[in-house]
């Protein structure tokens, strides 16, 4: 059965384009568009897509409050649109806390001049948010509307407020199934030296909820790994330092590591960490699929910190982390990974699982206590 799209975007260019890719998908179909985000709220309930692409300035309504509500009204995932800027890496954070899956950067050049690897992005991003394990309990929105506000009427959200979950529901076409229960097996208490979290797809979100339980003197340092271009790093380091007690970075070369701060990779490159407890910012290699990578990271430390290391891999397509996290293992650290019915993306810690890396599996919403549990 072909996942069916709808496509939202004020361009008419870009809408057609977009169709255009979709359609030479035989396993895609576009059931419709629109040109803003009243209409997609619109057609959303009326056609039911398996998804939504969406851009975020639209006239009448913008996307972000568009999300809100169609995470409110008729739970869907959404593709967002954004442009590799400062303001758009902001833009698509707050896109993500609203509720969207994942994101594309919008670039009517790439269309133009690579049109083969902008299609295999697109289709491929579309096939995996429509197979992923979405339960949309991510972040805050607006209560359930009557009708959709106009941009005046909008409500405003800062993008320094704490996240509030709301309850969860099934992805569109799917059944809900009642989450398994946590692994109950308390975690391994240590003076670790490190703690080290890598994820991708879902991951803004699920760092979010993650660091926003750890306290001020959260007593060990902590390395973040989230797949993410180099445009967007600084501006998640920015808003994760506003919303959590703990001090987070975006990582630069030379930076040292303590309790208490978490050093984000920057896009587009390489983080390692040393035995001194010193962080080393590589140029991203091409022949490496992700910048950052989980793997390096995760690698290094294994080399540094020997069995004094824990990490977690969270929500994420692919396998990055699972060789780091073997070499970890055979250190004598502590790997653990997020269960698969909290994770948007179910294939980083279902590669850890798979392996018999995993010390322990846990909810997404625990992970955070069971960190203060382990390093205090």
């Amino acid at each position: 059965m072909a996942v069916k799209v709808l496509v939202v975007d004020d361009s008419g260019f870009f809408r057609r384009r977009v169709s255009e890719i979709l359609a030479s998908d035989g396993t895609l179909q576009v059931v419709g568009t629109a040109t803003n985000g009243r209409e997609a709220i619109d057609q959303a309930l009326a056609l039911k897509p398996d998804v939504i692409t969406m851009d975020y300035e639209m006239p009448m309504m913008d996307g972000i409050t568009a999300v809100r509500h169609i995470m409110q009204r008729c739970p869907t995932p959404v593709l967002m649109f954004s442009s590799l800027t400062h303001e758009g890496a902001r833009v698509t954070l707050d896109a993500l806390d609203a509720g969207a899956v994942d994101y594309l950067p919008k670039n009517f050049e790439d269309i133009s001049r690579n049109p083969d690897r902008v299609k295999q992005l697109l289709c491929e991003k579309i096939h995996t948010i429509a197979r992923s394990n979405r339960r949309f309990s991510a972040f805050s929105a607006p209560s359930t509307p009557t009708a959709a506000p106009t941009p005046a009427t909008a409500p405003a959200r800062s993008p320094s407020a704490a996240p509030a979950p709301r309850p969860a529901a099934a992805p569109a076409g799917r059944t809900a199934q009642p989450a398994p229960a946590a692994p109950s097996t308390p975690p391994k208490r240590k003076a670790y030296r490190l703690v080290a979290i890598g994820t991708s797809t879902g991951g803004p979100v699920a760092l979010q909820r993650v660091l926003t339980q750890l306290p001020a003197n959260f007593p060990a340092p902590l390395v973040l790994i989230q797949h993410m271009p180099a445009a967007f790093t600084k501006a998640f380091a920015e808003r994760l330092d506003k919303l959590c007690k703990i001090t987070v970075k975006e990582a630069e070369d030379g930076d040292h590591l303590r309790p208490g701060l978490a050093l984000l990779a920057p896009g587009g490159k390489q983080m390692m960490v040393d035995a001194r407890g010193m962080v080393k910012i590589l140029p991203g290699d091409e022949r490496l699929n992700y910048k950052p990578c989980v793997d390096i990271t995760f690698g290094s430390a294994a080399k540094s910190f020997g069995d004094k290391v824990l990490a977690v891999v969270l929500t994420g397509m692919g396998a990055d982390g699972r060789e780091g996290a073997r070499l970890l293992k055979q250190g004598g650290s502590q790997v653990w990974s997020q269960d698969e019915a909290s994770c948007v993306i179910y294939g980083m810690p279902m590669a850890i699982a798979k392996a018999g890396l995993a010390d322990a599996v846990y909810s997404l919403d625990d992970i955070g206590r069971h960190l203060v549990e382990a390093c205090h």
